[in-house]
């Protein structure tokens, strides 16, 4: 585990896509993106704010990274708990 608060957790991808590849997830179940309730801004916002202090601490901050989130079949989601993906570009 690389993070955990009273939010969300982040860990590494067990099949990393990327040098660098973590998942920052809810702590309360959420199925998708689409499961966000009225509210829920202030975590949306938080999983973003703990992506770019990742990215800084991981050293990828300057040359980029990826912010994925995939919800639904269509769009690859596999894992219905909402996540966010933090990737390198190599």
């Amino acid at each position: 585990m690389l993070y955990r608060d009273e939010l969300v957790i982040a860990i590494r991808d067990a099949h990393p896509a990327a040098s660098t590849h973590i998942l920052i997830v809810p702590n309360r179940h959420i199925d998708s993106l689409n499961g966000l309730l009225p509210g829920d801004e202030i975590l949306a916002g938080h999983m973003l704010r703990v992506a770019i202090d990742l990215a800084r601490s991981e050293n990828i901050i300057k040359a980029g990274y990826h912010l994925t989130i995939n919800t639904g079949l269509d769009a690859g989601q596999t894992v219905f708990h909402l996540h966010l993906h933090l990737k390198s570009q190599i």
